[in-house]
Parts: structure tokens; C-alpha cells; sequence
């Protein structure tokens, strides 16, 4: 449910961000946030949780939808290429981090799990805090509309309107923006295929939280706590790629006509997919066909997870940078539609892995997985040639220079 919750919530906050702002979007959604993570601690029926952390859920998107929309407001686009991999790496380390603690706390005779929820909840709160006392304002369109308002009022010339407030009213500005990210992943093919590469990335990830049961507990006869630990090795593989994106990153640029100061084409965001696209399916197969005390020890299979958690991140990386290059002042709405749809089905894939892992196997699982992945490893290398075109014939995304405008909007705000 908190899943489902998230799903729906992204349909929202996109729009909501690009017609009020940021910050207000964060802050009341995260308020909103907290009082349901205390209503989950407190819950005193199965009924009252599940709805609390379906709600959870629809007010926790504000971060996970727009987060990366913040930060193409906040840095231009080389910069972001070494920004970003750390606001990724919280996105995607911590549904594998948060198992090991979990595991711990849950089976720790003078915890359980209601202490899950009082730790999330401080943690929260702290982080709350924080954005409430320095998180600034970062849309370009929503701060010119406050300096045309001050400006309006320091004046008193109704002259002084942004373009943002003076193509619509705010109602019809927010009813326009609503509808958009439904429609983006039937009607964007960028969206719709990298879209689809997140979503086996998720649905991986997720139906992992039921699957090391049988991964590991079952075939290694690990106690809770030691199975939730093995997610450490997806939350270092993960590590171990932001820590070397910016070399990477660097490679990349000098070994490409982008030499220092030149424009950024987002297709160069796509050389960490690229790379690593063919080793997810390899990570997959791997961990399918060597998870057995009969075939490896348990290292093998860790080695595995390890491998995954890098090519996790890094296509989360490359999909989520060109995306937000090629949409720019509609970045926002994209991720939205991209994160709504992922959600939904990884709410599914919650609910099917366990019987999958217990009708078909590790093995079998594991490599119905890793055919898919090997249908979308060539999508970035597709990309790299036809996005230009793609964009170019898209309604909202930018044809010739995705990373220039994006500067161009950043010197405007400056």
C-alpha cells in the first residue's frame, strides 16, 4: 500500500510543484507525511496501518517525484552530472538499506516493529526541520512570479507580470498541469522506454524484499537479521558508482567532441546505461544460477547483488539526467509520470514475487528477469542515435540542446 500510495501521489506533486513551487510542495507534503508516519507507530488495527501507510506513501512522492527537478533548477549541467549521482544514490540505497536496520530492530526482543516507524518518524522530523528553516525556493518560473508581484507592490504599475502568471490564471495553470503526467508515458516514447527500464530496475529491486528469503534464508539458512544484511551488498555496488561517476563523467567528456565550456547534449548523459546495460542482465543470471550451497558459497551470490546495485544506480542515473535534460522546465511532470507508473507496478511485483520465488524458483525467477533485461540493454544505445530525433518531434521536450537550456535558464535566475 505504501507503494500504491507513492504511485499516486506522483500523479499530483509534479504539477503541484510547477504551479506553487517547490518548496511549498516539500514542506506541506512532508508535513503531512510525519502525521501519518506517527498514525502508523500508533496504529492500533491492521485496518488503520494499511490506510496510514497508503498515506505515507501519497505524501512521501513529494521527494521521490520532484527531487530531481530540484536539482536541475539548482546547478547547470556539468555540475548536475556530479550533483546527481548522490541525490540518486539516496533514492536507490535506501530500499536497500533500510532492510538491514529493519531486520535488526524487528527481531530484537526489547524493539520490534514499531520502532521502525518511531525511527523513521524522528529521522523525519529532523529532516523537516532543516528544510523548513533553510530549503529556498529553487522554480525559476514561480520566483519571477514573486518578483513581479514585489515589484507590482513596491510600484504600483500592473505592468510587472511574468510570463508563467500571464498565459493563465492560476487555476487553469494547475488544471493544465494536472492532466499532463497521466498522459506522458502513452504519448513521450522517451518516457514510455526508459520509463520501462526503470521499471524492471524497481520491480527488481522490490520483488528482492520478498525474493532474499528464498535467495538467501532458505538456500543459506541465514536468521533475519543476516538476510536483511545482504542487502548491504546492493546498497555498496551502488556506493562504489557514485563514488567513480565523476571520473566517469570526466572520461566521458574528454573522450566526446563536450570539451570544457561546450554545450551538453543530454544524450551524454547516457554512457553509464550504456555501460552498464549489458551487465545487468549478467548480474541477474548470475545470482539465479549460483545461488546454491551446491554450486558456490554465499559470497558468489553477493557478488552478484553487488554488481546489480551498480547497474542499478547507473541507469537510474543516465535515464533520470536525460530526462530531465531533454524536458527541462517540464522535468518535473516527466519524472512524475515515470514515477507513478514505476510505482504502480512495483506495488504488484510486491505482491507476485513471492509466489513467482516459490512456483517457478530462484533460478527461473532470476532468468525471466534477466531476459528482460537483455531486451532493454540496447534502449540507451538507441537513444545515444535517435533521441535527438525523438525530441525534436516531441510537444514538450527540447530538440537541439537539452543541457544548454538548461543553462540558459540558470543564467536567466541569476
Amino acid at each position: 500500500m505504501y507503494l500504491f500510495g507513492i504511485a499516486c501521489g506522483s500523479l499530483f506533486v509534479g504539477p503541484i510543484s510547477e504551479t506553487v513551487g517547490r518548496n511549498p510542495t516539500y514542506l506541506a507534503a512532508t508535513f503531512c507525511y510525519l502525521f501519518f508516519v506517527l498514525g502508523s507507530a500508533l496504529s492500533k488495527s491492521f485496518g488503520g496501518f494499511i490506510v496510514c501507510r497508503y498515506l505515507v506513501g501519497l505524501f512521501a512522492s513529494a521527494t521521490l517525484a520532484i527531487n530531481g527537478s530540484s536539482v536541475r533548477d539548482m546547478f547547470r549541467p556539468v555540475k548536475r552530472a556530479f550533483v546527481f549521482p548522490v541525490i540518486a544514490w539516496a533514492n536507490v540505497a535506501a530500499p536497500a538499506i533500510a532492510p538491514i536496520a529493519g531486520g535488526w530492530i524487528t527481531t530484537a526482543p526489547s524493539l520490534g516493529w514499531r520502532w521502525t516507524e518511531w525511527i523513521t518518524l524522528t529521522i523525519s522530523a529532523f529532516a523537516f526541520l532543516v528544510a523548513l528553516l533553510f530549503l529556498p525556493e529553487t522554480y525559476l518560473p514561480v520566483l519571477l512570479d514573486w518578483k513581479a508581484r514585489h515589484l507590482r507592490q513596491a510600484t504600483g504599475s500592473a505592468r510587472y507580470v511574468s510570463h508563467h502568471a500571464a498565459s493563465e490564471s492560476f487555476t487553469q495553470r494547475l488544471k493544465t498541469k494536472l492532466a499532463m503526467p497521466a498522459t506522458f508515458f502513452t504519448t513521450e516514447p522517451v518516457i514510455a522506454v526508459l520509463g520501462g527500464y526503470l521499471i524492471l530496475l524497481y520491480a527488481l529491486l522490490f520483488s528482492f524484499l520478498s525474493g532474499f528469503d528464498y535467495v538467501f534464508k532458505n538456500t543459506y539458512d541465514l536468521y533475519t537479521g543476516l538476510e536483511g544484511a545482504c542487502f548491504g551488498a546492493i546498497a555498496a555496488g551502488a556506493t562504489a558508482f557514485t563514488l567513480l561517476a565523476p571520473g566517469l563523467y570526466s572520461w566521458a567528456r574528454h573522450r566526446t567532441a563536450h570539451v570544457r565550456g561546450s554545450d551538453v547534449l543530454p544524450e551524454f548523459r547516457l554512457w553509464p546505461a550504456m555501460l552498464t546495460g549489458p551487465l545487468l542482465p549478467l548480474s541477474l543470471f548470475w545470482l539465479g544460477w549460483t545461488a546454491s550451497p551446491a554450486v558456490t558459497r554465499i559470497w558468489s551470490a553477493l557478488g552478484a547483488c553487488f554488481l546489480f546495485g551498480v547497474c542499478l544506480i547507473a541507469i537510474y542515473v543516465s535515464a533520470y539526467e536525460y530526462i530531465i535534460d531533454s524536458y527541462a522546465e517540464h522535468a518535473a511532470i516527466a519524472l512524475a509520470s515515470i514515477t507513478m507508473v514505476r510505482y504502480f507496478i512495483a506495488g504488484g511485483i510486491v505482491m507476485a514475487a513471492r509466489p513467482m520465488y516459490e512456483g517457478i524458483g530462484v533460478h527461473w525467477t532470476m532468468t525471466l528477469w534477466g531476459c528482460v533485461a537483455v531486451l532493454l540493454a540496447p534502449a540507451p544505445v538507441a537513444f545515444w542515435w535517435w533521441g535527438k530525433g525523438l525530441r525534436e518531434r516531441s510537444k514538450f521536450a527540447v530538440g537541439e540542446l537539452g543541457g544548454q537550456e538548461g543553462e540558459k535558464s540558470q543564467t536567466r535566475a541569476s
